[in-house]
């Protein structure tokens, strides 16, 4: 599978559980949260200013996606939520492996660019590395309706997070049902 496939499959409506561990902690907790996947097209404006912002010809670009999230953690019970845009950029030379440019990381919430390998076996592994810290996630579909996720999280110097998630697709929004809706409601 190739990352736009990749892309395509994960579009939808998920509703994630998440089971953290904090190593130097020994504690583990839990959360949920509801994760909306839409894909962007190459003309899209946000993909086009990632691109410039990185300095990556936006041509090199088939698109991209943007992911938005809401949930909760168990130790603090607030709402966390946001959205983030990603544009992966294929290698040339390793068409199975290439740069992930984000409008916001993951670890920490300023733009940053991973680079990704879709492995032999239909997985996706996306590896940053931050100023303070590495970033490790791997995720794969058990089943259509099915992704899971592992990740490690390690601060320079400091503690350690590794994490599973199973995401339960609830709802694919394809474009042309987007395109028939706009149509009806006109």
């Amino acid at each position: 599978m190739d990352i736009q496939k990749f892309f395509e499959l994960s579009a939808g409506k998920w509703f994630s559980q998440r089971t953290s561990h904090h190593l130097a902690f020994k504690q583990a907790e839990s959360g949920k949260s509801d994760i909306k996947i839409e894909m962007l097209s190459a003309q899209d404006p946000e993909v086009i200013k990632l691109c410039e912002q990185y300095e990556v010809d936006p041509a090199l670009a088939w698109g991209g996606a943007r992911v938005s999230w809401d949930g909760t953690m168990e130790w603090d019970q607030e709402k966390h939520a946001g959205s983030s845009v990603l544009v992966p950029i294929p290698d040339p030379e390793k068409p199975n492996e290439g740069q992930l440019l984000r409008d916001m990381g993951y670890a920490e919430k300023a733009s940053v660019a991973g680079r990704y390998v879709m492995g032999s076996d239909d997985s996706f592994t996306l590896i940053t590395e931050y100023e303070t810290m590495y970033s490790e996630e791997r995720i794969w579909f058990a089943s259509e309706n099915l992704r899971l996720r592992a990740s490690i999280l390690k601060r320079f110097g400091g503690f350690s997070m590794a994490s599973f998630c199973s995401e339960i697709r609830m709802g694919v929004t394809k474009p042309q049902e987007k395109a028939a809706d706009t149509a009806a409601k006109n």
